[in-house]
């Protein structure tokens, strides 16, 4: 007897239960807080330290920034802001080694020393810390250079043996002037956390440096590459602001000149924890916008909160978009007559998409401590300044259109906009035509297709004209290999219409189902359930006509079939005669009246077809249905070329439009005077 399993018991109690604290966590799980240890985390410390330093330019207290890039792998960011605080704390850690090394630490909380600031998270100086094998911070302040060193994140001093001493004091570097301020932070990443391709592109810090240079105008900053022998270091500054930017990101001729936006009434309220409890407090919001449209597709839209890249954007896009569309849906678009026609049809909104094809736009929103969706700070989570970047935009580019714009600017934004409407409109319809197209094959049989028994390379699909031709056609072929389609009605001109019009023709529909293997760029000639397909048409001008309609179809949308050879046209004859119970045919009236005079026939004697349904069975079957008696004429991709041209004549001569007809008459006549014409 088997006995019962038994489940292995392990101690869970409360030593079970473990608190990472401090830098442990953001080791822990790095991507937490800088989205990965990839090549994009390993920018997102040096990201932490630009901001740091551009805060405090947008506060007022900088104008110079550093960033260096050392051979060793290092990297150091210095500014000449006011440097960070240095006095003790209550426990007797200096306010420096606070920031480095507990999260959640800094001057932008509350009403601290950032009206406005990157982010609200406060964890930038100790994750860098956190994720470094060794930091050195130097803060310039009250009279001098005063350096604190993280080694594996241990605050201390080397001294001058070069041994490190763990200490929380402050070493005193050097005496300078009393005015002099600033702080420089060199970093060497631990690559034990980073992954070995991990590595520094400065063309990445490059762009970073430049976009954040337009975010506070007059702010200067140096970009050096000591990695590379010889490269000069860069400088960037900028004075125009996000207006700067545009111009800076726009690319191709403008369709309207830079529209800038500036709003800074806006507030709102949220509740946040003051002395530990809840209260609600009143927030301040500007909003800064800058866009234009340029010719082309591409869209170009930057945002920011403060100084931080919102890369994934956030509620300040979201206001932005809404407000778009509205303005420009109500009203603006309407008055276009290009949307007509689509407007009867309820298609005559812009989407966002049609709305972006050529924007280029820098948005900024500019509030105490935002809420950011995540510690990499890539979207603004903060949900009322949706609402206030929505009022600012609306009015703001509402006042443009209503006259703050140049006429011509404003009509040739409208046309752009429209034109992209109707090509995603017409767009989505040929989408839809091929995925009916696609799904035709798989689709069941027409109901008047006449379907052989076998199909393959031996087997014929017979396209008859008219259902008259369809009744000896089906009871004279052989209905082992031979299918017959007949047409009931005209098919639409595949080199005019649009695959919509082509797909919800039904005599198209038939015949693409019929064949069994999809059409256009989806088409399979291996998949056809036949290896002919033979085009039965009167000796008429109608039949001439609709043969030229079904090449066209099959040039633009079966095209394979005519590449292998596998298309066909039969050449009924036009006129026959009975001489001693033998029949004889004619296909012009050449032949006949050379057959005429060999067998010596009474003109009198001949019949003349009027078309395929006056064949009797035997007559068919002998003439176009026989494999031993029929001729048959293989249709060549040059046939389906001449088939497109031949259609637009037939079109155009037997169409319903008086005046293409008359002008084509007009100008293909040879008669001396068009006077004699009667049109």
């Amino acid at each position: 007897m088997a006995g019962k399993s038994k489940t292995k018991k392990t101690d869970y109690g409360a030593e079970q239960i473990q608190i990472i604290e401090g830098l442990d966590a953001v080791r822990k799980r790095p991507g937490m807080y800088i989205g990965g240890t990839g090549s994009e985390g390993l920018h997102h410390l040096i990201w932490e330290l630009i901001d740091n330093s551009v805060d405090e330019a947008a506060a007022g207290f900088a104008s110079h920034i550093d960033v260096t890039l050392h051979k060793d792998g290092s990297v150091e960011v210095t500014d000449d802001g006011r440097g960070i605080p240095v006095d003790k704390k209550p426990d007797g850690r200096s306010a420096l080694e606070v920031v480095f090394t507990e999260l959640h630490a800094g001057g932008k909380f509350g009403s601290g020393a950032y009206s406005s600031s990157g982010g609200l998270h406060g964890v930038g100086a100790s994750v860098v810390n956190a994720l470094a094998s060794k930091l050195v911070a130097d803060v310039s302040r009250d009279g001098k250079i005063s350096r604190l060193v993280f080694l594996d994140r241990i605050a201390g001093n080397y001294l001058k043996s070069g041994k490190f001493k763990p200490s929380s004091k402050l070493a005193t570097v050097k005496k300078i002037a009393a005015k002099q301020s600033g702080t420089k932070v060199r970093f060497w990443p631990d690559l034990d956390i980073f992954d070995p391709e991990a590595t520094i592109d400065y063309q990445t810090v490059r762009d970073h440096v430049t976009r954040v240079c337009f975010l506070v105008p007059g702010l200067h900053i140096k970009l050096h590459d000591k990695r590379t022998a010889g490269k000069k270091a860069e400088e960037f500054v900028a004075a125009g602001g996000l207006a700067d930017y545009v111009d800076f990101l726009s690319v191709g001729d403008p369709v309207t000149d830079i529209i800038t936006i500036h709003d800074d009434a806006g507030s709102f309220e949220e509740k946040v924890p003051v002395d530990n409890k809840m209260t609600m407090v009143k927030r301040s919001c500007t909003v800064d916008v800058a866009l234009r449209w340029v010719k082309g597709y591409d869209t170009q839209v930057v945002s920011f909160v403060n100084t931080i890249p919102t890369k994934e954007g956030g509620t300040h896009v979201a206001g932005f978009d809404r407000a778009l569309s509205r303005v420009l849906n109500e009203g603006f678009l309407s008055e276009t007559k290009k949307l007509r026609k689509l407007a009867k049809q309820g298609k005559d909104r812009a989407t966002p998409s049609d709305i972006s094809e050529g924007l280029v736009a820098a948005i900024k929103v500019t509030f105490p401590e935002p809420q950011f969706k995540g510690q990499t700070k890539q979207e603004l989570g903060t949900p009322a300044i949706q609402k206030i970047t929505y009022e600012a935009v609306k009015s703001g580019v509402s006042n443009w259109l209503g006259g703050g714009g140049k006429k011509q600017q404003i009509n040739l934004l409208r046309d752009k906009l429209a034109q992209a409407v109707i090509a995603r409109v017409t767009s989505k319809q040929q989408l839809d035509a091929r995925r009916k197209a696609a799904n035709l094959s798989s689709m069941s049989m027409p109901d008047k297709l006449a379907d052989c028994r076998l199909h393959g390379l031996d087997s014929e699909l017979l396209i008859v004209e008219g259902a008259s031709a369809a009744g000896p056609a089906k009871q004279g072929r052989n209905s082992e290999n031979m299918a017959v389609l007949p047409l009931r009605g005209k098919v639409v001109n595949a080199g005019k219409a649009s695959l919509k019009q082509v797909i919800d023709n039904s005599e198209a529909q038939a015949l693409i189902t019929s064949i069994g293997a999809g059409s256009g760029k989806d088409f399979d000639v291996s998949a056809s359930r036949y290896g002919r397909i033979i085009i039965l048409c009167d000796a008429d001008v109608d039949g001439s006509h609709i043969r030229c309609l079904l090449l066209t179809l099959i040039y633009h949308h079966l095209r394979p079939l005519l590449a292998n050879g596998m298309v066909y046209a039969a050449q009924p004859p036009l006129f026959a005669t009975k001489k001693r119970g033998e029949m004889i045919y004619a296909f012009d009236e050449i032949e006949r009246d050379e057959l005429e005079k060999k067998h010596k026939i009474d003109s009198d004697k001949w019949k003349r077809f009027k078309g395929l349904g006056e064949m009797n069975v035997e007559e068919l079957a002998e003439t176009t249905l026989n494999p031993q008696t029929r001729v048959l004429k293989r249709m060549t991709m040059a046939d389906g070329e001449a088939a497109i041209q031949a259609a637009t004549l037939f079109e155009t001569l037997m169409g319903t439009d008086v005046a293409d007809r008359r002008d084509y008459i007009i100008s293909n006549s040879t008669l001396i005077d068009l006077d004699d014409l009667d049109i």
